[in-house]
């Protein structure tokens, strides 16, 4: 069982504990407020009410013992900063620190984090993506200009086989599963024969990926 530290029980904190807990995580909370903390007591094995500046609170958690930190303080960059340099100082394994934009990344790197977390952009991509074109029904980012987008299938392929389509080389693109009947399932041969209604499920670059479905 993997064991983690969130700072900070603000809306994005919140979701992580759930999350982590779903997945039968061992998570410990902290956070300067007592009522964000005692809303979520049913969902960890360990809370407790500081301020995670104190270089004396932070080195009295056994920082080294857990699997990864995450500092998720949105409303003091400058508070987000000093946890982050802290943690690692106590020997964190691993930290991911919230940002909202690209200035704030830069510091918290120089600071020590291992990761940046941008919660707001990753919804807002994963919206745009989604809404730009009605053949695209989700986008899972993998990196940068490197996601899986879940696209319907382009009416010219039905009837025909992937292999007889020969998406990756026309496209640049591979597909990974598909999606039939509310069936997923992982593509591994090029003979399957497309169907009206299918939704694939693609790797690619978002400007590969807008070329093949237009």
């Amino acid at each position: 069982m993997k064991s983690f530290l969130i700072i900070g029980m603000g809306t994005f904190g919140h979701h992580l504990c759930r999350c982590l807990s779903e997945y039968k995580c061992e998570v410990m909370i902290v956070d300067a407020n007592p009522e964000r903390v005692e809303d979520m007591l049913a969902y960890v094995a360990s809370a407790k009410v500081g301020d995670c500046t104190n270089p004396a609170v932070i080195n009295s958690f056994d920082i080294p013992s857990f699997d990864a930190c995450f500092v998720c303080i949105g409303e003091n960059f400058q508070n987000s900063l000093e946890v982050t340099s802290l943690l690692k100082e106590a020997g964190a394994k691993k930290v991911f620190s919230k940002a909202e934009e690209d200035i704030q990344a830069k510091f918290l790197l120089r600071c020590g984090a291992d990761e940046v977390i941008y919660p707001e952009q990753d919804i807002a991509r994963r919206v745009a993506a989604r809404e730009s074109s009605d053949s695209i029904f989700d986008y899972f980012e993998i990196a940068h200009d490197c996601a899986i987008y879940e696209v319907e299938v382009n009416p010219r392929w039905v009837g025909k086989t992937i292999g007889q389509v020969d998406v990756r080389r026309k496209y640049n693109i591979s597909i990974v599963a598909l999606k039939a009947e509310d069936k997923t399932r992982l593509i591994t041969t090029a003979d399957y024969m497309f169907r009206s209604g299918d939704h694939l499920f693609v790797l690619g670059s978002k400007e590969d990926v807008q070329r093949m479905i237009r």
